[in-house]
């Protein structure tokens, strides 16, 4: 497996939002909404910040001691574990849905990335030690979001009629899609070793939560990921005050809509905050708490509370109590001793909206990294660009503007007017020497005539290019082939495939092959290429 790396900017495919690219170049206005710039100087100061408020350490460690009494994992993520109690000792965070066998390849990304950055800390700041967590989203309830993958074009679902938090969902049924991913990878080097992992992942697990943290404990703990479920009644108590200060005073929500207000001067808001942003979540249900009139009513269900029910219920089992986006990375900050965060574009862009809140119940804010993001060319497609002479920049360029240029370079006849239209501008300009002494305003009519001449040129010039093409056909349908290949269903790569293919050809040298070209703070688009 040879591959090597090409970069470009976020800006230049085209498929990242306004308020990503503003960030990572520090835009005057979007860096007005963060905490820390995301370089190793906001990293000294979110230290020197969370130093002052390291957290409940004992009660993090003990919970993560509890979880990993459910498998064997490696000494090195034990190690980090343990090292958590001293206020020495830092993570870099990096959260994400327990989606169905990972979901899309960018759930790979986003941890590499979060494993790179603390072991590039490490280095930078050796008094310190950096722990690198995925945080899983086990509560959300988006089964349709989360319960399907696309597998060479196909797509496989889990059919469950199971509702309420995802991780949670008990795993029957996952043998039939298992078994379809079977019959198409087992044929590949590493298929038999993928299959069982799956097996042993999620087959053995009684939950999705369960079998989403062993499969990924399984891919990672080589690098000392540490893997956190905070679906526990004891992490949940360390909400219960800010719980119940969005119950009763909407604090929350009267804050971020501020921030919200002012962003949209200028972006998309990702986020705009409910009255209330707590679900209530128990059994096969997780829906929004809605007040009416000192009631407290569980939405779509006939679950209702007085305020003091709530905060008896909220007290005795806040497991019971479900965060929403707004409340979530507060959850994630106080249970964690955070330095920095990495997430995909709406994930910067909605906790750009949370500063205030933060700074509100005087929890620390960590630096935002825009998570990695990959194309990954396999041998295929490269001898496909190589044969076009494409180059990475043009992968990301508008599709009439490449295939004008492949014509150009394929072509032996002139397709170009450039020479002409600069001849034409010096006749039009040589009319006004001669036009303007006899009525100044005849210059005006010879403008006139310059634009209608010009733009009969330019109309020209694509015919020309239009019947060339009819003469190129076969490199049209390559371009247009690889094209497919790269982008399928004419997305980002990463936002449709999954790693079960890449695993069953590369097994763990693919991960291997990520983690090494995996940045940092550079913030650039990284293009694989297979030579």
């Amino acid at each position: 497996m040879n591959y090597s790396a090409q970069w470009i900017s976020y800006r230049s495919t085209n498929a990242f939002s306004a308020l990503a690219t503003d960030y990572i170049s520090q835009d005057d206005f979007p860096a007005t909404f963060q905490q820390h710039p995301p370089s190793l100087q906001g990293i000294a100061a979110a230290i020197k910040q969370r130093s002052l408020r390291p957290g409940n350490r004992k009660l993090l460690v003990e919970a993560l001691q509890q979880q990993y009494r459910l498998l064997s994992s490696s000494e090195r993520v034990m190690t980090n574990i343990t090292k958590l109690n001293a206020a020495s000792t830092f993570t870099v965070c990096t959260a994400h849905q327990p989606n169905l066998f990972t979901g899309y390849l960018y759930f790979i990304y986003k941890i590499l990335h979060a494993i790179k950055v603390a072991d590039e800390l490490k280095v930078a700041f050796p008094e310190y030690e950096f722990v690198p967590v995925y945080y899983m989203g086990s509560e959300d309830n988006d089964l349709e979001e989360l319960n399907r993958i696309y597998l060479d074009g196909e797509r496989l679902v889990w059919q469950t009629d199971q509702r309420g938090a995802v991780g949670r969902m008990r795993t029957s049924g996952l043998e039939a899609v298992i078994k379809q991913i079977k019959g198409q990878l087992i044929i590949d080097k590493y298929g038999t070793e993928l299959i069982s992992l799956l097996e042993r992942s999620y087959l053995e697990a009684s939950t999705i939560q369960e079998g989403t943290f062993r499969f990924v404990d399984s891919l990672f703990n080589s690098f000392g990921l540490v893997v956190l479920i905070a679906d526990t009644p004891q992490l949940k108590k360390e909400m219960i005050t800010v719980f119940e200060d969005d119950l009763f005073r909407h604090t929350p929500s009267d804050i971020v809509t501020n921030t919200t207000a002012a962003l949209s001067n200028r972006y998309h808001i990702q986020v705009n905050p409910r009255e209330i942003n707590l679900f209530y979540m128990k059994d096969d249900i997780r829906e929004r708490i809605v007040a009416e009139n000192e009631v407290f009513r569980v939405n779509n269900t006939d679950i209702t509370f007085s305020r003091e029910e709530i905060t008896a219920e909220l007290n005795d089992f806040p497991e019971r109590f479900s965060p929403n986006v707004v409340l979530r990375g507060l959850f994630q900050e106080t249970i964690l001793p955070n330095i920095a965060f990495i997430g995909g574009g709406s994930e910067i862009g909605y906790w750009l909206e949370l500063k205030d809140l933060f700074r509100h119940y005087n929890i620390p804010y960590p630096v935002l990294l825009l998570r990695n993001s990959f194309l990954i060319v396999e041998e295929k497609a490269a001898k496909l660009m190589k044969k076009l002479n494409i180059t990475v920049d043009q992968l990301f360029a508008g599709e009439s503007e490449v295939l004008n240029e492949l014509t150009r370079k394929n072509s032996s006849l002139q397709l170009t007017l450039e020479a002409e239209k600069k001849q034409l501008s010096a006749l039009y300009d040589h009319l006004k020497t001669i036009t303007t002494p006899i009525d100044p305003t005849l210059s005006i009519h010879v403008d006139a005539l310059q634009k209608k001449a010009g733009n009969a040129i330019e109309q020209l010039e694509k015919k020309m290019i239009r019947a060339e093409k009819r003469k190129h056909t076969e490199k049209t349908q390559q371009f247009l082939k690889l094209k497919s290949i790269l982008f399928p269903n004419d997305k980002l790569q990463e936002r449709v495939e999954n790693i079960l293919p890449y695993y069953a050809r590369y097994g763990k040298d693919f991960i291997r092959l990520l983690y090494e070209n995996s940045l940092t703070f550079e913030q650039q688009f990284t293009v694989l290429v297979e030579q």
